[in-house]
């Protein structure tokens, strides 16, 4: 695709995603820039994943879609009791905590209210979640009004898959 990494990101746990555009893939890959720029504190960060919007989006469309982006992931930040995990900007591959951030976007989309609730739940490791599903309904509106929804059970499959390679669950590594 072309793309630079203007960060390191982690080492952390992988799964395997064969595409590298679609809804699931936009969430993935603007959670990772919006968490790597509040991190480092590099806005190249957010500009990877403003132009990345913009490009697949369009200006209009991304204006919102990013706004409610970094509200989503600052209250995600700021209700986590645990480092949140995410892989390098150019990475084609999703770790546990982006796929769960994957799937807490999916389940608003489908209004699966228990779903969204396990989700923030594990992302956070806190029972603090009501702002964090709130911020996420907002941010999943904004890709429903863009015409990209999320299809929960292909991001739930990576999220099991990567669980059981590692020999577990997901709260196992917690």
């Amino acid at each position: 695709m072309g793309f630079q990494s203007s960060f390191a990101g982690t080492d952390a746990p992988r799964a395997e995603v064969h595409a590298c555009s679609g809804p699931e893939w936009l969430v993935g890959v603007g959670f990772r820039c919006w968490l790597a720029g509040y991190d480092t504190g590099d806005i190249t960060c957010w500009e990877n994943g403003w132009n990345t919007y913009n490009r697949v989006l369009g200006p209009a469309r991304a204006k919102r879609a990013v706004t409610e982006l970094a509200c989503w992931v600052r209250c995600l930040r700021a209700a986590a009791s645990r480092k949140i995990e995410y892989n390098a900007f150019d990475s084609k591959r999703f770790c546990a905590d982006e796929c769960m951030a994957m799937s807490l976007i999916a389940a608003s989309q489908h209004h699966r209210c228990p779903a969204m609730q396990a989700c923030a739940l594990a992302l956070t490791g806190s029972d603090l979640v009501d702002p964090v599903i709130d911020a996420a309904n907002a941010f999943a509106d904004a890709l429903q009004e863009a015409e990209y929804r999320l299809n929960q059970e292909t991001v739930a499959a990576l999220v099991a898959s990567e669980a059981r390679s590692r020999g577990g669950s997901l709260s196992a590594r917690r």
